[in-house]
């Protein structure tokens, strides 16, 4: 088994520490895996996105030109990697911010309303999360479990009083998909 994800969207977006909680996951799980971040100079606002494979055995390149899944935080997102998906894959959608239409018919498409779900629960900043949730319950690359236990072990000290939000966004993320 091997597969791979390219997360894509502006920074400050949590993009970054999406794929993070994605390649622990898989360590955590045993298997191998590659995490790559790719961004500009800019800092917060600036397009950013990261790539994440994961394999039961050595993951030979880390650099994936078609990815299998995408998943676009923003409308950029959606119109850079739309056409660069392989046949057959899933592309997670925030159609909170993306209102662009699809236009492939050998693809799956999962728009969630990402930021809208992670605003109502009172997580604004947590729209990732919930992205992360729509992600794993579409293509379980890893267990819900072991998302939660990576979460637990990053979000300690002052980051302590988010673990409980981000459970609760990946759960509505979760549960948004059909």
């Amino acid at each position: 088994m091997e597969s791979n994800v390219l997360i894509s969207g502006y920074g400050g977006q949590g993009v970054l520490f999406l794929g993070q909680l994605l390649a622990n996951s898989a360590m955590n799980e045993g298997l191998n895996c590659t995490w790559t971040p790719a961004y500009g100079a800019e800092m917060r606002g600036g397009t950013v996105n990261c790539t994440v494979c994961v394999s039961d055995d050595e993951v030979a390149c880390a650099y994936v030109e078609t990815p299998e899944n995408v998943i676009a935080l923003n409308a950029p997102s959606f119109d850079r990697f739309e056409n660069k998906i392989k046949p057959g894959g899933v592309m997670i959608v925030n159609s909170s911010l993306v209102k662009s239409a699809p236009s492939r018919k050998d693809i799956t498409y999962k728009f969630i309303p990402m930021t809208d779900i992670a605003h109502k629960s009172g997580h604004e900043k947590m729209a990732n999360i919930v992205a992360l949730g729509a992600f794993i319950k579409t293509f379980p690359m890893v267990n819900k479990e072991s998302i939660i236990s990576v979460m637990k072990e990053k979000l300690t000290g002052k980051k302590a009083e988010m673990l409980e939000g981000n459970i609760t966004a990946f759960d509505e993320g979760f549960e948004s998909v059909n």
